[in-house]
């Protein structure tokens, strides 16, 4: 296993590159490694679960790493970092039980976002409020549409509503899983900046690409 310092592992991840897929590759290893032991309380990884769960989470916390490197302040090893974000990613699935359903909440990294609560399928709802609903519909795809390259949308279909595994999205696509991650890493700070103009929610986000 690698032997990296904080600061090699913070400087191959900002890299491009081999140095990049290297440290990506290692870094995969060591949260999969490491979770089995970390969920034993909570689910047997004897449980046909279980690692799809792991592959959900392992997937998630490389890139909620990537976009967070700059949040490392150094005061652990920087692996013991990683792994108390993939634990974190874990437990929150796992108290949903939810994580067959990995949504736009996770891409943009809001955690205690309330699930949907059906509001567009709201037959009760006045015109003004349906006209106001689908406002805000259009407004979300049109950032979509404006903010992400037909790859960066084909990615986030495949890997956060259709729950296709990593490898077969990649393949799908004709890349590789480290220039997926990246396309993904991309993607969310394009949506996480628009959004925060636009003051929409990951909510928002979600709720449109279920009425599409």
């Amino acid at each position: 296993m690698t032997t990296r310092t904080n600061e090699a592992w913070l400087a191959d991840l900002r890299s491009t590159g081999m140095p990049h897929d290297e440290a990506l590759n290692d870094l995969r290893e060591i949260v999969q490694k490491g979770l089995p032991y970390a969920l034993s309380r909570w689910l047997s990884s004897s449980d046909p679960l279980f690692q799809p769960l792991v592959e959900e989470v392992t997937q998630e916390t490389l890139l909620r790493v990537l976009d967070q490197l700059d949040s490392f302040e150094g005061r652990s090893l920087f692996t013991t970092w990683v792994h108390k974000i993939a634990i974190r990613i874990a437990l929150t699935e796992l108290r949903r039980k939810r994580w067959r359903d990995a949504s736009l909440e996770e891409l943009t990294e809001n955690e205690d976002a309330p699930p949907p609560s059906g509001l567009l399928s709201d037959s009760q709802a006045s015109p003004e409020t349906s006209a106001e609903r689908k406002d805000m519909l259009d407004r979300v795809r049109r950032i979509l549409e404006e903010e992400l390259t037909p790859k960066q949308r084909e990615a986030l279909v495949l890997l956060s509503l259709q729950d296709v595994p990593m490898e077969e999205a990649a393949k799908r696509m004709k890349t590789n899983r480290n220039a997926l991650y990246k396309l993904l890493h991309d993607a969310r700070l394009r949506l996480k900046k628009r959004l925060a103009v636009e003051e929409l929610t990951p909510q928002d986000l979600l709720t449109a690409f279920e009425q599409k």
